[in-house]
């Protein structure tokens, strides 16, 4: 047993009774490469996090020239750092006008809590609303946001009150009343078993936010940046929200979140009382050097129309393996979920794939659902080794 997986083993704190294991050495595009000399086809680009691969030069080079610069100096939002003035500024570049205020954070959970407490302080209203199957993060705010019950359960009572809506269903919108500070959705639900909704539900819950004043969120931490074919997954529908969250892919490889709101809305935070909503480490100057060339190369090489084009194909191929133990494959961009007819096959096809040297995984809050979500830059040889092994991890479980 090596040292490291020693280490692991007895002293790092596990979040699961059986985990994966594989012990990365180093990783580079698609690929991660395990210290007994394996490699294995990243399919999950790090649950949405390398968008445009691993050890990426250009996102190398940016870290590197950052370092030499200085690392954290002041908590976030008291000196002019600029790497975070020019971070904040390129996502807003990106998004739509309303959406022109950044707050960094850390990791999309952090950021999901403080578009809650801004949508909470702006409305005066306590309320919230999610949706079944949602998945927001872990820590208390998001948590109780979550769709899946058996999550919520272990650590109540949670902050709320929390209704929690039929994803996709028009008929559940009546729920949102003027109780109501926030509505907080996933654009498309990754971690529900990628879950895909029409445009007359996205543009029916937008009509019913702006009604009753409650202050839209979207959740795009992992579809953010390309992943769904287009920059940001709500331009699918032809709505824009209140607010936005990004993370996983904003960050390049490096720990960053933002939440994203017009000045009135983001004021909120800075008065009454002055530094309401402040962190320490959110929006270091490393992380952002990094997100800034990932974004510069995302944007530069328009990889959300890739996803698009490379998708549609992938999700052509995986298609064909509905049959006696694939119910469904469903997919938008290069986001794609094969459902099983039962999660012990879904675990097992986990299992077999992985062995056979591509990575993939199931979903939280539907465990008959394995995901498939690669970088954004792989390529067509990478996808034909990935489908093959799917193809002999499928036929183990006949």
């Amino acid at each position: 047993m090596s040292e490291a997986r020693d280490n692991f083993e007895r002293h790092l704190a596990q979040t699961s009774e059986f985990p994966i294991g594989l012990e990365i050495d180093h990783a580079q595009g698609s690929w991660l490469y395990a210290a007994d000399g394996r490699r294995y086809l990243d399919l999950i680009a790090g649950i949405g996090v390398s968008a445009i691969g691993h050890g990426h030069p250009a996102v190398i080079a940016a870290i590197e020239r950052q370092v030499r610069r200085h690392l954290h100096v002041m908590v976030y939002g008291e000196f002019v750092i600029e790497t975070q003035a020019k971070m904040a500024a390129r996502v807003a570049g990106l998004l739509p006008a309303s959406l022109d205020r950044v707050y960094l954070t850390n990791s999309g959970a952090e950021a999901i809590e403080g578009a809650l407490k801004t949508a909470r302080k702006h409305t005066g209203r306590s309320a919230l609303v999610a949706f079944e199957g949602a998945y927001h993060g872990d820590t208390m705010g998001a948590l109780a946001l979550a769709g899946n019950e058996s999550f919520r359960a272990p650590f109540g009572p949670l902050p709320g009150p929390v209704r929690h809506a039929v994803y996709g269903d028009t008929r559940a919108l009546g729920m949102i009343d003027e109780q109501i500070a926030a509505v907080v959705i996933e654009p498309v639900q990754a971690e529900g078993g990628v879950r895909i909704p029409n445009p007359e539900f996205m543009v029916a819950l937008r009509r019913h936010c702006y009604e009753t004043g409650a202050i839209l969120i979207l959740d795009e931490v992992l579809t953010g940046f390309g992943r769904t074919g287009r920059l940001f997954a709500f331009e699918h529908f032809g709505i824009v929200p209140d607010m936005v969250v990004l993370a996983k892919a904003l960050g390049g490889g490096m720990p960053l979140g933002a939440f994203c709101a017009n000045g009135k809305l983001m004021g909120t935070l800075s008065r009454n009382p002055p530094l309401g909503h402040i962190t320490t480490f959110g929006g270091h100057p490393v992380s952002c050097a990094a997100g800034l060339a990932a974004l510069d190369f995302i944007v530069s090489q328009r990889l959300w129309e890739r996803a698009e084009t490379v998708g549609a194909g992938l999700r052509r191929r995986v298609e064909g393996f509905i049959g006696p133990d694939v119910r469904a494959v469903r997919g938008i961009g290069l986001l794609i979920g094969i459902e099983f007819s039962e999660a012990a096959k879904a675990h097992r096809f986990v299992a077999e794939t992985i062995s056979r040297g591509v990575v993939v995984n199931w979903t939280l809050n539907a465990d008959s659902v394995v995901r498939i979500a690669p970088p954004l830059t792989i390529s067509e040889d990478e996808l034909d080794f990935a489908v093959e092994a799917m193809e002999k991890a499928l036929a183990t479980l006949r």
